[in-house]
């Protein structure tokens, strides 16, 4: 991998990226006062001395995606939005939201495999999502992901974790929170899905998916799961420059067509929640051009989204995304032989959203009273050990790391449309035959994909 990375240009945009996200916190003012805006070129090139014209309204550029005709910026003028839309070449100016992106979910809970590599880590017994999907299978054929970079959007990393320390790249890892200038994850949520798709194999701990893929996180939600619409933008923008093979987005969130209130108390209309479809389109399209496999969650809210017209879900909803929707077993404490792929109770569903289903973990309070129901979760990295999580967030990174396994697979550069058509053609067919409700194309089995010529 590294032969094909121009490591002095990663890091110059890694401290750009810095710079910019120091000027966005510095210039967020009170509520009422300074806001933060995103603004579309008709085109993927911004017109001619926008920061000039956009200064001479009482506004600030704090960041520009020149390669597809975006940039946010900054004013405390309420007409601001109004007069920079009639810059020409501006498609529209729209403000940005704050929006909590990881839904609401039980805590972690701290704390049958064939033989494989994966015998020796600890924890390793527990790990009935590995076996769910086949991937001891796939590291005896010897795909454990080598050469592929797997970016991770979310709440951050633990950067001293042993079983992520040795597949994370420190130097392109970055925050974009203003708030939380530092990579550390003082949530866990983004730490559980790193060791999911590439916990390494060390003899410790847990072991993920893609037990050899590099692990590059980028923050852009804080300790809350909150975050900013633009930090995610940007971030899936600096892992397409930087030339992530993979992008794992196991965050999400609703919002109306009709129009919506933020979480800063902020009316964002019908027109703007229209224009940020086509702005999410917009990156999606340019991961999807260079190369980057993009996957993200379906959420944890038991909605029909074929018939939930009024909702979108983002960023699932965009273009070029491959959404996921979350398994798990039912009682496996009891019973190691029980059905691993029931449907989670909590998933959303729908055949015009659901791309594939892979583990997420499950429950049922009455089949353990008062017992350990977190077994029929996943267990992976946290910050300062090892935890049980559950959710479309531990079934999203399942999926990257497949993703994973067939990029280094086939020598460690494909292109979307192709690892997407190897998941289709692996994926076991649960459920109804074809694609469902509930699994999509079907739950993603690692050892078939990597055994498809």
């Amino acid at each position: 991998m590294t032969n094909k990375k121009n490591y002095f240009r990663i890091i110059t945009l890694v401290i750009v990226f810095v710079a910019a996200v120091s000027m966005l916190g510095a210039s967020i003012g009170e509520k009422g006062k300074t806001k933060n805006y995103i603004i579309v070129s008709k085109s993927n090139k911004l017109p001619n001395g926008l920061v000039k014209k956009i200064e001479s309204l009482n506004g600030e550029i704090t960041k520009t995606c020149d390669r597809i005709g975006i940039a946010f910026a900054t004013s405390s003028d309420s007409s601001f939005l109004a007069k920079a839309s009639k810059i020409r070449g501006i498609r529209s100016v729209v403000p940005d939201f704050r929006y909590q992106w990881i839904s609401p979910r039980y805590d972690y809970r701290k704390n049958a495999n064939p033989p494989s590599i994966g015998d020796d880590e600890p924890y390793f017994s527990l790990q009935w999502a590995l076996d769910a999907i086949d991937a001891p299978e796939a590291w005896n054929m010897g795909f454990l992901g080598s050469g592929v970079r797997v970016a991770v959007l979310d709440t951050g990393i633990d950067p001293t974790h042993p079983d992520l320390v040795p597949n994370w790249n420190y130097a392109l890892s970055l925050s974009l929170v203003a708030s939380e200038p530092f990579i550390d994850d003082l949530d866990g949520h983004g730490t559980h899905v790193a060791g999911i798709i590439g916990a390494a194999h060390n003899v410790f701990g847990t072991i993920g998916v893609a037990p050899s893929a590099e692990i590059v996180a980028i923050k852009v939600l804080d300790q809350t799961g909150s975050g900013n619409f633009s930090a995610i933008l940007m971030g899936v923008y600096y892992a397409t420059l930087m030339e992530a093979d993979v992008v794992n987005m196991s965050l999400g969130t609703y919002i109306m067509r009709h129009g919506f209130f933020d979480d800063l108390g902020d009316w964002v209309p019908a027109w703007a929640v229209a224009e940020f479809m086509v702005i999410l389109n917009r990156y999606m399209t340019f991961a999807y051009q260079n190369g980057v496999t993009v996957i993200a969650t379906a959420g944890n809210d038991m909605i029909d989204m074929d018939h939930a017209r009024d909702l979108v879900h983002i960023p699932s909803g965009a273009t070029h995304i491959l959404s996921i929707s979350a398994t798990g077993p039912l009682s496996w404490f009891y019973d190691a032989t029980t059905d691993l792929d029931v449907p989670a109770y909590y998933t959303n569903y729908g055949q015009s959203v659901i791309d594939f289903a892979a583990p997420g973990g499950n429950l049922d309070f009455s089949i353990y009273p008062g017992g350990p129901y977190y077994y029929d979760w996943v267990i992976s990295t946290y910050p300062g050990g090892w935890a049980w999580g559950i959710g479309t967030s531990q079934a999203a990174p399942h999926v990257a790391g497949v993703a994973a396994l067939i990029i280094g697979k086939n020598g460690g550069s494909m292109h979307p449309a192709q690892v997407e058509a190897i998941l289709k053609q692996s994926a076991d067919d649960l459920g109804k035959r074809g694609k469902d409700d509930y699994y999509g194309h079907g739950r993603v089995n690692a050892y078939k994909a990597v055994t498809i010529k």
